[in-house]
């Protein structure tokens, strides 16, 4: 507790004007220990040689200030990225003196969310010069990051005394959900279609073999062999089948994320991170596609529809808005909520940890578990009440 209270006293003096560093320390016992014995001597030299201490020791205790103080910080904008991957932050630091700098350490004092300081050393930098300090952060954490203190500290040139100074840099972060790439998805494919016509829709491509072929990819284990591209299979030596083309028609879904919930904090991560991947397939699905939450309502901008991904946490105090009257692709971990949807929506219910809690009614969906990888249950046949 002692040890606290001296590290904040010190941080203190030393952010508010220099703190001794243990030269400087040192130095002081000497001159005061030569103060003390000129007086008990009178002895002329003894003075001096305290006096000219003293000088030292008050010029390592400006000339840091004055070197902090003479250097500008800028930022660069932060490009947006996604979660797994890596962030670029540039800090621009400009000399607006004559003289030159050095050993300064500049330390970037991050959120929690992104890590530990980041720190780096100035060994020169020239006058009326800049220099671009440019460091990467693993992007773990979904979410909107704001931070603004970059901290300055040198004992420079004499070493004697340290000092801090903090400047007011405003930095802004967006880290956007993980963007699975979804080759197929059921769910999206099949959202929306009249029931009879979907009906009759899958009964063509079932019997189907030539002419709405989509692609062609690897057999797996439970292909029809009818669907075998026997051309292609043996241009590459292993079992090809095509995948076929699925008529959407270009109608409108509303990806919704009922946030409204006390959700399981991972199975929420998960949310966010499926809606962000469905709502990219969908786009390349040629289908127009929108967002809809509590918060923001219906939104269609690409930027907006991430930014508000990225940023959204699960909310049970906000009073419930209505639902669009449109298809919507129901994504909530309320069971509840999707005895309301309206005919032709979907859902995607997210079980968490607790696979014995109670389970839609409704088969028009699919579960999601947290123990499978995300991208793969995406990928699975859709329960329909039709099929």
């Amino acid at each position: 507790m002692a040890r606290q209270k001296k590290d904040n006293w010190y941080l203190k003096l030393e952010r508010r004007w220099v703190a001794p560093a243990y030269g400087g320390g040192v130095l002081g016992g000497v001159g005061l220990s030569f103060f003390g014995a000129a007086t008990n001597t009178m002895a002329g030299w003894l003075y001096v040689l305290s006096g000219t201490i003293f000088a030292i020791l008050l010029l390592g205790a400006i000339l840091p200030v004055r070197s902090i103080k003479e250097l500008e910080i800028g930022r660069s904008p932060i490009a947006p990225v996604s979660v797994g991957e890596v962030m670029q932050v540039r800090v621009q630091i400009i000399n607006l003196s004559k003289a030159s700098k050095s050993l300064v350490a500049a330390m970037d004092v991050l959120p929690e969310a992104l890590g530990a300081p980041r720190r780096k050393v100035i060994e020169m930098l020239p006058p009326k010069d800049s220099l671009e300090w440019v460091y990467e952060i693993d992007a773990l954490k979904r979410g909107i990051f704001h931070w603004d203190i970059l901290a300055l500290r040198t004992a420079s040139p004499l070493g004697l005394f340290w000092c801090r100074r903090s400047r007011s840099v405003p930095a802004r972060a967006v880290v956007y959900p993980q963007i699975l790439p979804l080759n197929t998805c059921p769910i999206i494919d099949s959202i929306g279609s009249d029931e009879s016509k979907k009906f009759e829709s899958d009964r063509l491509h079932q019997n189907a073999t030539e002419g709405v072929t989509k692609s062609i990819r690897n057999y797996r284990v439970g292909d029809p062999m009818r669907l075998i591209h026997w051309r292609s299979s043996a241009r590459f030596g292993e079992f090809k089948v095509r995948e076929l083309e699925i008529t959407t028609g270009g109608e409108e879904v509303i990806i919704c994320l009922d946030h409204q919930f006390d959700w399981n904090p991972e199975s929420f991560e998960q949310a966010a991170s499926a809606a962000a991947s469905l709502y990219f397939y969908a786009r390349r699905s040629q289908l127009n596609v929108k967002l809809w939450t509590a918060q923001t309502g219906v939104i269609n901008n690409r930027l907006i529809i991430l930014e508000s991904l990225a940023g959204i946490q699960p909310d049970t105090t906000s009073a419930p808005k209505a639902l669009p009257k449109s298809t919507l692709l129901w994504l909530t971990q309320n069971p509840a909520s999707i005895e309301t949807l309206s005919r032709g929506s979907r859902w995607i219910f997210f079980a968490g940890d607790n696979n014995d809690q109670s389970q839609p009614s409704s088969r028009r969906g699919l579960t999601i578990n947290s123990t499978d990888a995300l991208q793969m249950q995406l990928q699975k046949a859709v329960f329909s009440s039709i099929l």
